[in-house]
């Protein structure tokens, strides 16, 4: 394979170059109609997405004050359901308790009426 020599490639790839400059260079401007139009459609929409943006603000603050009010009001009746409920008489653990209580009571009454009146000699063995 034969290899280009190096000073011909940075020859064609200046010129190249240079090519590319004098198109960007040859193309016209924009006239200047059409800036003035671009930048009043541009200053339209400016308005508009402004509009937008104060219409949705203030829908959002409208909803805002909306949840607030439910929120209290949700409050209130949270407070006053909390009132009416009766406080429980005896926790839980205590209710327990008081049925340990109570069967330990049934079972010695219920022996002492399975004892009968029977007499039974009570010694200690020594």
């Amino acid at each position: 394979m034969r290899s280009i020599p190096l000073s011909l490639l940075v020859t064609l790839l200046l010129s190249c170059a240079s090519l590319q400059a004098e198109e960007e260079v040859a193309q016209p401007q924009a006239p200047a109609a059409s800036v003035d139009n671009q930048r009043q459609e541009l200053e339209q929409r400016l308005a508009q997405s402004e509009q937008l943006r104060n219409e949705q603000q203030e829908s959002s603050t409208v909803q805002l004050q909306r949840l607030r009010q439910e929120n209290q009001r949700l409050r209130v009746q949270l407070k006053e359901s909390q009132a009416q409920s009766q406080p429980r008489l005896l926790s839980e653990e205590q209710t327990w308790f008081a049925l340990g209580a109570a069967l330990s009571l049934v079972s010695v009454v219920f022996g002492a009426l399975l004892r009968g009146r029977r007499k039974t000699r009570r010694e200690w063995i020594n």
